[in-house]
């Protein structure tokens, strides 16, 4: 997704037949099981299949586009690998214009292979980053 744009429910005219959407964005759910490079975005563009605007349309396409283009990345399990675990999280604070929330991630290796990720939008609004990585 182009980081210089903000998506939220009411930017851009609503679509006309938001089916496409949907189909389009979980087709895209069923990739993050094996393309962790796009859970971000998918995950975002997930949070308004209700009502989707144009422009969240065009932000889907751009993650086709982008998977279209990188069709050799992907999860890759090396038969010679270490056995060093390690995992990192970060934490977006107030991330989600509709709602304020913050977005949390993160990530866990053994070796040089991807084994576990999860973005999750917290339940809770928080009023500084330092509450947020808390409740991470």
């Amino acid at each position: 997704m182009d980081p210089s744009i903000k998506l939220y429910s009411n930017c851009g005219d609503r679509l006309t037949n938001p089916a496409k959407y949907r189909r389009l964005v979980g087709r895209l759910i069923y990739l993050t099981h094996t393309r962790p490079d796009i859970a971000y975005s998918v995950g975002h563009l997930s949070q308004f299949l209700a009502a989707p605007p144009d422009m969240h349309y065009q932000a889907a396409l751009r993650v086709v586009r982008y998977l279209k283009n990188e069709l050799g990345k992907g999860l890759f399990f090396s038969s010679q690998n270490d056995t060093k675990v390690k995992g990192f999280s970060d934490s977006h604070w107030g991330s989600c214009i509709d709602t304020r929330r913050s977005v949390t991630g993160f990530c866990f290796f053994i070796g040089k292979s991807l084994v576990s990720w999860k973005r999750k939008t917290q339940k809770t609004m928080s009023r500084s980053s330092a509450k947020v990585e808390y409740r991470h």
